[in-house]
């Protein structure tokens, strides 16, 4: 039976074979040749369902995602392609979130999309445009549970569909000092699986006190001036070489992660054709990327199936504390524009604006052109995406990652669609997180409101419309 599914490398095209039990790293990424071994989830439209199970799926009424999507997920694909029929599937999906209601006293529902009608006009948007997300109510208080659901999803599955599954006796690992870190510790609990977390030694006292009554295993990793980059990712990495499984929110480590993290971005289409709209704009916040990336994958996902007609700009957002993916996208972007106007023989216009630079892109340069440049990158990578050369600070800790890890997905999402990856300062950070807890009654901390502070920064720039229909997540309760 074919899998209309497959993961594939964006970085050397490596196809993971479909019996695979562990599929979450391409095996050529431990090769020291500077190429970005990212795996990707290819979706075939045509073996997915019929066109009716398909709009069912979006139109239907709030439930599980990991039922209402299902026929969407590689982890569905994979089970019914290998004799774990539908019901079975429906019924691992039930068990698992059962276990994890048991933990954290709720399981996975469908998340409110709120027409944030008050906060629009502090920022002079027409009625009914700006929608708000909110994650803070979702397992573990973020949209990290819907990731690692994902996983541990896939992880029970192959136990019982491969006879070499995931042994349950293996350690996860997880480099995260916030909600990463909490996700992990109540899905593992719900598997009744070990967990290791490396942390820096200034993580929050309240995070450390929780993550020990779920009983993770913490490792404390201070900042070596020697050694370039996050320390905790380091250790994480280590560990995963000595056996580990990566439970972690970097598709870098575990392609698996953006699985579940789509079912967010296909609510919020779901939440938006019952209003009768069409998103014009969508802002993520970015430290890692795996939730950015799964925005795009999950809006290249419905766009292909007919659920949707267009993409939105979809725009990132990071901090002047840390911005990696800024400087990569700007470097990949002058290499485009100066091929463009090499292989055209046409001068190109002055584009010293990075808007004017995302949509002559977009709407001007050959996407065959682009494709080759995103290649090309792909086996440069560190000439593109490097650890950021100070220690990050910002007010929003969860978007401090010192590398964004899924970058590459991120570039060539905002290069298809026009997005622009915003650099937004702390007074930004924190006047968003002000109005959005004064003018939507969410309890977002102000990691959880940076996509909010990308809108304001689209409105200061003049760039942003105020009738064009754009959304956010809050995805961080405040703790």
């Amino acid at each position: 039976m074919s899998i209309p599914s497959r993961l594939v490398c964006s970085g050397c095209g490596y196809e993971v074979p479909a019996n695979e039990p562990t599929p979450f790293r391409c095996p050529r990424a431990d090769n020291d040749d500077d190429t970005d071994h990212v795996l990707r989830r290819i979706l075939s439209p045509a073996g997915v369902g019929t066109a009716e199970e398909t709009r069912e799926a979006f139109a239907g009424p709030p439930a599980n995602p990991f039922i209402q999507y299902r026929r969407l997920l590689h982890s569905h694909a994979t089970a019914t392609g290998h004799g774990l029929d539908d019901l079975a599937f429906c019924v691992l999906v039930e068990e698992l979130d059962a276990a994890i209601a048991r933990v954290d006293g709720r399981g996975f529902l469908r998340t409110p999309l709120l027409q944030a009608d008050d906060l629009g006009e502090m920022i002079d948007m027409e009625t009914g445009v700006l929608w708000v997300k909110n994650e803070t109510g979702n397992v573990s208080g973020s949209h990290k549970a819907r990731h690692l659901m994902g996983l541990m999803l896939w992880m029970e599955m192959a136990r019982r569909v491969f006879p070499a599954g995931p042994d349950p006796a293996r350690q996860l690992a997880i480099a995260s000092c916030g909600n990463a870190a909490l996700a992990a510790a109540v899905v593992a609990r719900a598997a009744n699986r070990a967990l290791d977390v490396f942390v820096p030694p200034w993580a929050d006292p309240a995070v450390i006190e929780q993550l020990h009554k779920l009983h993770a295993h913490l490792v404390t990793c201070p900042r070596d001036e020697s050694i370039l980059g996050d320390p905790c990712f380091h250790r994480f990495r280590q560990s995963v070489r000595e056996g580990a499984l990566p439970f972690t929110c970097q598709g870098s480590e575990n392609g698996l992660v953006i699985e579940g993290g789509k079912t967010l971005v296909w609510e919020l289409i779901s939440d938006l054709l019952n209003h009768d709209r069409q998103l014009d704009h969508l802002l993520v916040q970015v430290g890692g990327g795996a939730l950015a990336s799964a925005c795009i994958q999950g809006l290249r996902d419905a766009r292909d199936l007919g659920v949707i007609e267009r993409l939105p700009a979809v725009h990132t957002v990071q901090t002047t504390g840390a911005s990696p993916l800024y400087r990569a996208w700007d470097s990949i972007m002058d290499k485009i524009l100066l091929r463009h106007q090499r292989d055209t023989g046409q001068v190109a216009p002055l584009l010293s604006e990075d808007w004017d630079r995302a949509i002559f892109a977009r709407d001007d340069v050959s996407p065959a052109l682009i494709r080759e440049e995103l290649r090309l990158a792909a086996t440069h990578r560190s000439e593109f995406m490097w650890p950021w050369e100070e220690e990050p600070r910002s007010i929003a800790t969860g978007i401090l990652d010192d590398e964004t890890y899924d970058w590459l997905a991120l570039v060539e999402g905002m290069l298809m669609t026009g997005g622009l990856p915003l650099v937004v300062s702390e007074e930004t950070l924190a006047e968003a997180n002000r109005l959005g807890r004064k003018h939507t009654d969410i309890p977002a901390d102000p990691t959880g409101t940076s996509g909010l502070a990308g809108v304001l920064e689209l409105r200061q720039q003049e760039i942003l419309p105020p009738d064009e229909i754009v959304a956010v997540f809050f995805t961080g309760v405040e703790r």
